[in-house]
């Protein structure tokens, strides 16, 4: 067996016995190189991520005309020899001012339909030409970013896959990104499953002690959502097993329903924390020990209903792929992408 071959037998296997909380970016990069990357990316990037020392990155791919409809961006990449210049406006772009890398797609080619014309890499996000701004979010924080991408040169080697195969390995990374914003029960974590992340939502047990400390134990409207919230959550758990024994062989749209099953939970578990506080939810202060969480957790919960494609995105794939019902209407299906209707033009490299 190569150096190349071990190191991604390595990687299958972390992956398989993981945990997408404690080493995302080994599922949402290493997952995307194992299906579409070359042995040069692979002997870059599978070592630092097996071992934990890469750092972290960040997710290129929204842009101000191209959200629910990603397939339609315009951040252009050309061809210079043996570097791509790259010109364009990502946003919502999460932990931006803080990665050294980034999973970037853009456009190569604008005479063939929109998805064929997508190429996918990996990007230094210290390059020259890349500006990162902060969103001021109504949490008071910054975790989002916008993202300014001025001729940045790209090498040809930083490719995932072949020019036009962009759109497919965006799939493969994305369907692990549904995964672990889906909070699916995970191998290796001894059949639990895990909650969403600090801030997103409370746990049942925790909304039970909210309860309580609230008077409201008791209460049957009180205890009949409790009930409810936690099957969810444990109907969800059965699903996303499903969905990641799935995903470790290639990919789910199972991953969708769990992200959308997810948002429901964590906008309800929310709401219940924050309707148990009472009066004290009305005030939005930082230093209060008990509101400032709860709220900060109801606004932080629609996270899930946007990041990773949004609720109605979701529901669209879980339409076609999981049920099998007929596509809406696509009036550019098959139209070359440069005679599509679209707001800003970015081909000038303006």
């Amino acid at each position: 067996m190569s150096g190349t071959e071990e190191l991604r037998a390595r990687a299958r296997a972390a992956i398989t016995t993981g945990s997408f909380h404690d080493n995302p970016w080994l599922f949402l990069l290493g997952g995307t190189l194992l299906a579409f990357g070359s042995d040069e990316l692979c002997e870059q990037y599978l070592p630092p991520l097996l071992d934990g020392t890469l750092g972290t990155g960040c997710l290129l791919y929204s842009e101000p005309g191209a959200g629910s409809d990603l397939a339609g961006l315009q951040t252009r990449a050309d061809r210079d020899g043996d570097h791509y210049v790259v010109t364009g406006q990502k946003i919502w772009t999460t932990g931006g001012h803080e990665a050294s890398f980034g999973l970037l797609i853009a456009r190569t080619d604008w005479d063939v339909p929109k998805h064929p014309g997508l190429s996918f890499f990996v990007i230094d996000m210290h390059s020259a030409g890349i500006d990162v701004r902060p969103i001021r979010q109504i949490t008071g924080e910054s975790d989002f970013n916008e993202v300014f991408l001025n001729k940045v040169r790209v090498p040809v080697s930083a490719r995932v896959g072949d020019e036009g195969q962009g759109w497919k390995a965006l799939q493969v990374a994305l369907a692990a990104e549904r995964s672990g914003m889906g909070s699916l029960a995970e191998a290796g974590s001894g059949g639990k499953q895990k909650d969403a992340g600090p801030g997103l939502a409370a746990p049942v047990a925790d909304l039970i002690e909210r309860a309580r400390s609230a008077g409201r134990a008791g209460d049957p409207a009180i205890r009949q959502e409790l009930m409810k919230i936690l099957s969810w959550k444990l109907t969800n758990a059965w699903t996303g097993q499903r969905a990641l024994a799935e995903i470790r062989q290639g990919s789910s749209s199972l991953a969708s329903l769990g992200k959308l099953a997810n948002s429901r939970v964590l906008h309800s578990s929310a709401d219940l924390a924050f309707r148990l506080q009472g009066e004290e939810s009305l005030a939005y202060d930082y230093d209060h020990p008990t509101d400032y969480p709860v709220d900060r957790e109801l606004m932080w919960s629609f996270i899930n209903s946007i990041g990773g494609g949004s609720d109605q995105i979701q529901r669209n794939i879980i339409s076609e792929r999981v049920l099998g019902l007929p596509k809406g209407y696509e009036p550019d299906k098959g139209v070359p992408f440069s005679r599509v209707r679209k707001g800003a033009d970015t081909r000038s490299g303006n």
